[in-house]
């Protein structure tokens, strides 16, 4: 068995309260829940469902996460 670790962006909803995320370094891979235990449990599933569709060679070949950069502009 293999061990892979993501991350993942987490944003919440103004209007509804929803926790919406995406794992930037996989396609496909995004989900939302009412609350952060369960989007991370949604998180883990969506994740282990799209490594499932992918060869050992696509995998090795995912981008490495690095991070977010806050940029300010003014306009």
């Amino acid at each position: 068995m293999n061990h892979y670790q993501f991350s993942a962006q987490i944003e919440r909803d103004r209007e509804t309260g929803v926790y919406v995320a995406y794992v930037p370094a996989l396609p496909g891979a995004h989900t939302q829940a009412k609350s952060l235990d369960q989007l991370q449990i949604n998180l883990k599933e969506v994740i282990e469902l799209c490594l499932e569709e992918l060869s050992a060679e696509e995998i090795a070949a995912l981008p490495e996460f690095i991070g977010f950069q806050q940029i300010a502009v003014d306009i």
